[in-house]
């Protein structure tokens, strides 16, 4: 059964050109919102075919990929390697741009437990806890992330049927539930490392997520 979220509004678009680390560039229609239910700061990225000023009858028939990336300052920023968060986004623009969609960036940093909560979970990861361990330590839930603010803002975009990119299958079920219906869930690449193999093995161990963990590369 569907819980339909209190109706949000496109506040400001304006077009954003890209460049990555690598040399990777995209042009993107980057949206904000007003009446999300959470009051912070989220925005979603329109990519490749969804550049242009939101018009929801001029959209193509077929679902748009859309991948909702939660806010990693760590790894989308400084390029951590303790998490795949930074690769992530980087493969999810360039893929989101060669199909048409979006990315929703959402403002809930460390699973949802904030930046400086989740320095915390990484000294307790330190001392030989996984990182759902870690947050349970802390008296936080494993996962805290809610996707109610992607459901509106996608909503408001006109999107009612998405092509999922993710992993996690968390997220088509939240979004599911929100009335947002997942006509494909769509992998996303593995980034595997030594300073993040016990992380990666805890989020398909634990999390369910849709993980192929074959051996640790540096």
């Amino acid at each position: 059964m569907s819980e339909a979220p209190p109706a949000a509004a496109v506040r400001t678009q304006v077009t954003v050109p890209l460049r990555f680390p690598d040399g990777y560039r995209a042009t993107a229609r980057v949206f904000s919102f007003d009446g999300l239910v959470d009051g912070r700061e989220h925005l979603a990225f329109g990519l490749g075919d969804r550049t242009g000023p939101g018009d929801a009858d001029a959209a193509p028939p077929r679902p748009p990929l859309v991948r909702p990336h939660s806010e990693c300052l760590t790894g989308d920023v400084f390029g951590s390697r303790r998490c795949d968060c930074g690769p992530q986004l980087r493969e999810a623009v360039e893929r989101v741009a060669a199909a048409g969609g979006y990315l929703l960036y959402l403002r809930q940093e460390g699973r949802g437990i904030g930046l400086y909560a989740k320095l915390d979970a990484y000294a307790l990861q330190d001392a030989g806890l996984d990182t759902y361990e870690a947050n349970l330590a802390l008296g936080r839930r494993p996962d805290e992330r809610d996707y109610t603010v992607a459901a509106q803002m996608l909503a408001a975009l006109g999107v009612d049927r998405v092509a999922l990119l993710s992993n996690n299958p968390d997220k088509a079920a939240q979004l599911t539930r929100l009335g947002v219906a997942v006509a494909e869930r769509v992998p996303t690449g593995v980034y595997l490392s030594g300073a993040n193999a016990g992380y990666l093995a805890a989020k398909a161990g634990r999390g369910g997520h849709a993980l192929d963990l074959p051996f640790v590369r540096d």
